[in-house]
């Protein structure tokens, strides 16, 4: 979806939907949302009226038409730009929506009856439980897993990815998505979502922004805001008082300009803008955010869980090698692995077959006759057979046929080849029969180039990462170390990951995860960021507050920094703010008192001309900031691994000292145009 998009910051079609939505937003009701913004909407009006009752009067505190009617408009752009920020990123969304809508068409599905006939259908008629064929060639009507069957699907409509994937029953990766099509085979699939409720549907609404609310850190910052707006309105009005001690007449027009150029309008204008961007950029990630909170967490985790397969190292665990108790690799010992495999859907229990395809020994499954299979559990994490002539194979985990089998003088016998593969960084797995170990095999992983690097970012980041994984400790010890995590966790089950990240949190961290498994459902609802992968289990989906589209297990890195990005420039932005004020305080206040009190042309540090032009400057310089600062707030400030006091000194120099710097340039500039102008 989001690799085709336009990346353009500007269409001339958004900009026109934003600048027609900046009028909307004007209704008391959507800007009292936004307290710093409201607020000077407030002085537009006061400033209105002001000017009409200028022109029947000639009273001094009110000021010249002409003037008070430069500093209304000016203070109404002011206002057009802070909701023309927010608009523009909304329509960025819209945009977006619009491009998922078009995906969703309506399609044929083939429903199946309780009596095996085919009824077709709308995709629309379809209801939760129901169940659907689907054909080589046809698109798939509506979300839900596959029951029955593997298939080839292309997802590209909806991940932007070319390349088809694969979906199989009875995995982790059963998942199917409405809209998407089917390339090879057929699948039997049941409905897991009710009509308007759809993956597509809920995918529309968030990018549309129709349930985005504001984060804590957002209401946090909105109302810290609304008091620096409350202490500079004091401030303001105990001006003229001491205005009146001093016998210096000030006009309204001077004040509500001082008021406005005071409160941190740049911020306030941009605030909701950055938030809503955030989501975008993960958005264009490929990674759905089910809410702001969710992207800004991110930037603030402490603790990552990583699953060893397929992020740290490449896919799958293979099998490269049959051990008998003599260390050699007989028939009899292959078949019987082979025997114990057939029912297992993992990769290492298909790459089991593989091997031992390669080695000329081939099972079919209808071939033993009246056989119990035992599929592969996470539980039990052995997977097995329990044969016509009563014997029972089991194949495991070394620690799970240790504790499943009698006689241990046998497995005594292996546990030398166990260490050495172990040590090797391979994974052993025990092959037994009727509770006497036979032999193991040898599983290898390959650790991804370029892994150690990443990792290496994080540590910079202040990230501790883990590794979860089902290996024995010596495997996991050796994996973590050459890999370069800070923490592992062995033979893990489900309920370990679980209880290592309440663990975590119960000592003030915030830590992520991802997953793609129903077993993965409590660590990832536990988890303050849960990253489902596309290719999961709905059960995954529902319970993590991110879905990745590209089911890539890589991406929590992705989403880390995307929060960062986030983090950092909501607060780059707010210094710049803040360190505004500085320049247009030198700027105004001095205007305002120069006559009466001569001392205070000392402050007049830019050397403006006048104290009319000098006030114009400002207005001006605080209207034109906020449109001009929109590409930061959309594009993001680039994150760069460093040290948090190396970050908030580079914040500082940057955007808190150049915050003072820009708007003593701009002002000046803008007050020699003024003056050659008038």
């Amino acid at each position: 979806m989001t690799k085709n998009q336009n990346t353009s910051l500007f269409t001339a079609e958004t900009v026109s939907q934003a600048m027609a939505q900046s009028f909307v937003k004007l209704k008391p009701a959507l800007m009292i949302k936004n307290p710093v913004m409201f607020t000077v909407e407030l002085g537009t009006v006061i400033m209105l009226i002001v000017t009409i009752l200028s022109g029947f009067t000639t009273n001094e505190s009110l000021g010249s038409v002409g003037y008070n009617t430069v500093i209304t408009l000016l203070l109404f752009v002011t206002v057009l730009f802070g909701n023309f920020a927010e608009a523009i990123a909304e329509a960025r969304g819209k945009a977006q929506a619009d491009t998922l809508r078009k995906t969703r068409k309506e399609t044929k599905a083939k429903r199946l009856n309780d009596d095996g006939s085919i009824t077709e259908t709308s995709s629309s008629d379809l209801k939760k439980g129901d169940i659907f064929l689907v054909e080589e060639g046809d698109v798939i009507p509506a979300d839900g897993e596959i029951i029955e069957g593997l298939a080839s699907i292309d997802e590209s409509a909806i991940t932007g990815e070319s390349a088809p994937v694969i979906r199989e029953a009875e995995t982790d990766h059963n998942s199917v998505i409405g809209g998407t099509k089917v390339l090879s085979d057929q699948i039997k699939v049941q409905v897991i979502t009710e009509p308007g409720e759809s993956f597509l549907d809920k995918m529309i609404s968030l990018v549309e922004g129709a349930n985005r609310q504001k984060t804590p850190n957002e209401i946090a910052l909105t109302i810290l805001l609304a008091s620096f707006t409350m202490v500079f309105l004091i401030v303001t009005i105990t001006l003229q008082p001491f205005a009146d001690y001093a016998n210096t007449p000030i006009a309204i027009a001077a004040l509500i300009s001082l008021f406005v150029c005071l409160i941190p309008t740049t911020i306030g204008g941009l605030l909701s803008a950055i938030g809503i961007a955030g989501m975008d950029r993960a958005l264009r990630a490929n990674i759905i955010a089910k809410s702001g909170k969710a992207v800004e967490t991110a930037g603030d985790i402490d603790t990552l869980l990583l699953d060893k397969t397929g992020t740290i190292t490449i896919g799958n665990r293979k099998a490269t090698g049959f051990f008998n108790l003599n260390g050699k690799a007989d028939e009899e010992f292959v078949r019987l692995a082979v025997l114990s495999s057939l029912s297992d859907n993992t990769p290492e229990g298909k790459s089991i077959l593989k091997l031992a395809k390669k080695q000329n020994v081939t099972v079919e499954k209808n071939s033993v006759g009246d056989a119990s299979f035992i599929k592969f559990s996470a539980e039990t994490r052995m997977s097995g057979v329990d044969l016509p002539d009563g014997r029972k194979v089991r194949k495991g985990a070394w620690d799970a046929i240790y504790k499943w089998s009698d006689n241990k003088t046998d497995l005594e016998k292996l546990e030398e080849k166990v260490k050495e593969i172990s040590n090797n960084g391979g994974t052993p797995l025990a092959l037994a029969v009727d509770k006497k170990a036979l032999g193991v095999i040898q599983l290898e992983d390959i650790i991804k180039p370029g892994i150690q690097e990443r990792f290496a970012r994080l540590r910079k980041m202040g990230v501790k990462t883990v590794m979860v994984t089902g290996d024995n400790p010596l495997t996991a010890k050796y994996i973590a170390e050459k890999a370069g995590v800070d923490d592992f966790i062995a033979e893990a089950k489900p309920e370990d990951k679980l209880e290592y990240i309440k663990k975590e949190q119960e000592q003030g961290k915030l830590v992520a995860m991802m997953g793609d498994g129903t077993n993965d459902a409590p660590a990832l609802a536990q988890a303050d960021v849960g990253v489902a992968m596309n290719s999961g289990t709905q059960a995954a989906k529902e319970a993590s507050n991110m879905v990745d589209l590209d089911s890539d297990p890589t991406k929590l890195l992705e989403v880390i920094e995307i929060g960062k990005q986030l983090l950092i420039t909501r607060g780059n932005v707010t210094t710049f703010s803040i360190a505004n004020d500085v320049a247009k305080y030198f700027a105004i206040v001095p205007a305002l008192f120069a006559a009466s009190i001569p001392g205070l042309n000392a402050m007049n540090i830019m050397n403006l001309a006048t104290p009319e032009s000098a006030i114009l400057s400002a207005v001006i310089f605080n209207a034109i900031i906020i449109p001009l600062l929109i590409p930061l707030a959309l594009r993001g400030v680039k994150y760069r691994p460093v040290g948090a006091s190396t970050l908030l000194t580079r914040n500082l120099l940057v955007y808190g000292l150049g915050g003072i710097i820009v708007p003593f340039i701009g002002i000046k500039a803008i007050d020699l145009l003024v003056n050659s102008l008038l």
